[in-house]
């Protein structure tokens, strides 16, 4: 008959390994002296071992938390990168409402410097395709009450004249335009004289003023407003500075250059003085 093999369950293992492990206790105790030597080279051989492996477990550990923190720097360095550019956006619009702050500071004493004058602001959204504003549209028309003729101002004086009005928009000609042609006289003095629009002579930063009488005692630095005789301009707005006074060619009258005193190159907000000139004198049914 064959012999059964024998079963091993778990409490015949449980049973050995208990008994080795009083084995090794024993051995310990009894026989630790001789076996010294043997625990002194298994030291010595599992010494550089262990060391090693303690080594490389930390190079890994070392590696591992290297990676996990480079990874960490990372990913906070794109949250802060993109708080900074939000800020960066943040201070850029900050800046724009600044800037047109300032502009509308700049309109509002405007307003008061010519405060005899009813006037609304309107806001530049449209020109031609030269660099010069000598004729834009404006986001204020007849439902706001604009109507031809009404005198556009902005930061420095007179910037022209409405000359055509729709329901939503205005257009407006200003005295640069090659076909403007503006009554004015010269704050001082009170001669009378016209100033020809241009863009050629804009380019080289004036516009002419023509029919200076020859008498008349104008010079450098004075200041040229609007003339009362003007039959589509009121009163006493600032057009430019005279920086050069000459006899013309015939010697019966002078020229002068001016520079006004508005930027035609860089018009974001006027002020329209809704006051119409009613008046027409008999020597300006030509002139405006």
């Amino acid at each position: 008959m064959r012999m059964q093999k024998r079963k091993f369950d778990s409490r015949h293992y449980l049973i050995i390994f208990i008994g080795v492990c009083l084995l090794f206790i024993g051995v310990s105790v009894f026989a630790g002296g001789v076996l010294s030597p043997i625990k002194n080279l298994a030291m010595n051989v599992l010494a550089p071992m262990q060391k090693g492996i303690n080594s490389f477990g930390n190079g890994v550990f070392s590696w591992n938390e290297e990676k996990k923190t480079t990874k960490e720097l990372k990913d906070e360095n794109v949250i802060l990168k993109e708080k900074l550019d939000a800020q960066k956006l943040q201070n850029k619009v900050l800046k724009q409402d600044q800037v047109e702050l300032e502009r509308l500071e700049k309109l509002l004493k405007l307003k008061s410097k010519y405060k005899k004058y009813n006037s609304v602001g309107a806001r530049v959204i449209s020109k031609g395709s030269g660099n010069w504003f000598d004729i834009f549209v404006i986001d204020k028309g007849s439902k706001d009450g604009m109507k031809v003729n009404m005198n556009v101002i902005s930061e420095g004086g007179l910037v022209g004249i409405v000359y055509e009005v729709d329901k939503n928009y205005s257009k407006v000609r200003s005295i640069i335009n090659d076909t403007s042609m503006v009554s004015a006289m010269f704050l001082k003095t009170n001669d009378k004289c016209i100033v020809k629009g241009s863009l050629d002579t804009m380019d080289n930063g004036y516009l002419e003023v023509v029919y200076i009488d020859k008498s008349a005692k104008v010079k450098k630095g004075d200041e040229l407003v609007t003339s009362y005789i003007s039959s589509k301009f009121v009163e006493g707005i600032t057009i430019g500075t005279v920086y050069d006074v000459e006899n013309d060619s015939t010697k019966l009258t002078k020229t002068a250059k001016v520079k006004p005193s508005v930027d035609f190159k860089h018009l974001k907000e006027v002020l329209v003085i809704t006051d119409l000139k009613n008046s027409v004198s008999i020597d300006d049914t030509m002139k405006e």
